[in-house]
């Protein structure tokens, strides 16, 4: 089945924890495929951590796989990640922000295919990374969530989306109630922002 909605989540420093909570709390039929970017270390065996702590297969994202629903597809180490016509797309292209894999491809990418069926979230982080991805989702019509600053253990990510453009700005909890909903009812949500 085609992925008919995405959450496409960026992180690097101090955004495991984070993007752990949210992962545990999808349901294990979510309507959804997530999509997720991490620059730090740890991304290496992020797929055996998300694995661990949630109901969903979570595996790293392979050029050229048809995009299925209820995973979680995480950007290999050393490859930006995209979409396109239902695959999965990876290139060595240059770095972006000073990384590869960088978020901004990513939701860019994921924002000129799926447009309103959308869903970014920017988590802690150096740098700027995310914020362009941030703003094409809005300006799609997707839906934008940016983890609040003061919670962050490296706020300079989700500041500069919150600069770039208007994201909701809330706590991992809330966030993680925002994702599962989607995953769970994504028509729905789709509707609260069309």
């Amino acid at each position: 089945m085609v992925a008919h909605a995405i959450v496409a989540v960026g992180a690097s420093g101090g955004g495991l924890e984070p993007l752990r909570r949210i992962t545990e709390r999808l349901p294990r039929n979510c309507a959804v495929t997530v999509f997720v970017v991490m620059h730090s270390g740890a991304a290496s065996f992020l797929p055996e951590i998300l694995s661990w702590h949630g109901k969903l297969r979570v595996e790293f994202a392979r050029e050229g796989d048809f995009i299925a629903t209820g995973r979680i597809y995480v950007a290999p180490p050393a490859h930006h990640m995209g979409v396109e016509a239902g695959h999965i797309r990876l290139n060595r292209a240059p770095r972006v922000h000073g990384v590869r894999p960088a978020i901004d491809p990513m939701l860019v990418s994921v924002a000129g295919a799926y447009g309103r069926r959308v869903m970014g979230v920017v988590l802690s982080g150096a740098g700027t990374d995310g914020a362009a991805g941030i703003v094409e989702i809005e300006r799609l019509g997707g839906c934008a969530l940016v983890q609040d600053p003061r919670q962050a253990s490296s706020p300079s990510m989700p500041k500069a989306a919150l600069a770039a453009d208007s994201p909701e700005c809330l706590s991992i909890e809330d966030i993680a109630v925002r994702v599962t909903e989607f995953c769970s009812h994504p028509s729905a949500a789709q509707r609260l922002h069309s």
